[in-house]
């Protein structure tokens, strides 16, 4: 459940217009449900900017359902992430048109359409997402996946790696117009640095495991983005789009509301 949902809830019960009952009917798994495949944070939405997301990774198709129907049921949609294309036509074939798999982010988004046009034109603060690969693309989708996720409009330029610098140069106003960055990059992971130089907003960086044997599997794009010398670059996981996208989508989401104050 998310704040949305139960401010409703108080204010039809206070309206008259669910009962008391009803109200502790819809209530009575908050905030956790124990499922037998996990248990399931209903209270995430509303502590955090987004309910509970599914990592499918590890997790067989059965158990992923079971808990892509919880969240579902309190939350009125679902982000999952790491999802194979097995998981992601098990939840397309149970959510139907609600459903949508980004087979390049590995990624199933479940929301009614309504939703997400409403989502589409909140007025929100942009982050742009840059890889400097076309390696980097599946990393990079699933963090630009995951701000749309959140609300926000997201701006992608992908292949803009160090390798042809100029291929960035040309993005530059958008880079500073952007309310934070999210840069994901392989190989040496040379990028971040080059972006936290060049724009003064927030720059969360995704090392990725794009490279040749000394990459070491993303550990060289890890450290030389956890030493750049320029300021405002922070670093995430090896391969960790999502936590890049809401940890970018947090910063523009709190943008927007500073300026709506």
């Amino acid at each position: 459940m998310d704040p949305a949902r139960l401010r409703k809830l108080l204010l039809d019960v206070r309206r008259g217009r669910v009962t008391t009952r009803q109200a502790l009917e819809a209530i009575a798994h908050l905030p956790f449900e124990s499922i037998g495949a996990g248990t399931v944070d209903h209270h995430r939405g509303i502590r955090q900017a987004l309910p509970e997301v599914i990592l499918c990774q590890g997790k067989t198709r059965a158990q992923c359902l079971a808990i892509a129907r919880a969240i579902f049921a309190k939350s009125g949609r679902l982000l999952a992430t790491r999802a194979s294309a097995e998981q992601a036509r098990a939840m397309v074939g149970e959510f139907g048109r609600a459903a949508t798999w980004n087979e390049a982010a590995r990624t199933v988004v479940v929301q009614n359409p309504g939703r997400r046009r409403r989502g589409a034109r909140r007025r929100a603060a942009r982050v742009l997402v840059v890889s400097a690969g076309t390696s980097d693309l599946p990393v990079a989708e699933e963090a630009a996946v995951t701000l749309e996720f959140m609300g926000l409009p997201v701006g992608r330029v992908y292949d803009a790696g160090v390798a042809g610098i100029h291929r960035l140069l040309k993005h530059v106003p958008a880079l500073r117009r952007a309310s934070a960055v999210v840069v994901v990059a392989g190989m040496e992971g040379a990028l971040a640095s080059v972006v936290g130089g060049i724009t003064d907003r927030p720059v969360i960086a995704v090392p990725t495991s794009a490279g040749y044997g000394a990459s070491f599997g993303g550990l060289a794009a890890l450290l030389a983005m956890l030493s750049s010398c320029a300021a405002g670059v922070t670093v995430v996981n090896i391969d960790n789009g999502f936590g890049a996208g809401y940890a970018a989508g947090v910063i523009a989401l709190r943008s927007r509301a500073g300026r709506s104050a």
